[in-house]
């Protein structure tokens, strides 16, 4: 299986979309600073992830959800668990 994720920082609440063939090593990565881009926000927790049988196919929808019109609707779809940690904060 492929996956494409979604990170959020503690830090700044910032989000991070990628794809990877193996999700608990991958944010492992992210978390130990190993990623260049996602270093400085460390640390990070998956807030959201689809899996695809195709690597193609999970590539294309990581490349779908960097769009205005993809993070649009990804904001949709994870709502209410952006609304609660938006409020948590505050």
């Amino acid at each position: 299986m492929f996956y494409t994720y979604i990170l959020q920082s503690n830090k700044n609440k910032e989000l991070y979309i990628g794809y990877t063939a193996d999700l608990k090593k991958r944010i492992k990565e992210h978390n130990q600073g190993l990623n260049f881009s996602t270093k400085r926000y460390m640390p990070w927790t998956i807030i959201y992830y689809e899996a695809c049988v195709e690597e193609s196919d999970a590539r294309r929808r990581e490349q779908y959800l960097k769009t205005t019109q993809g993070g649009r609707l990804i904001k949709r779809r994870i709502k209410d668990y952006l609304y609660k940690s938006k409020n948590l904060t505050n």
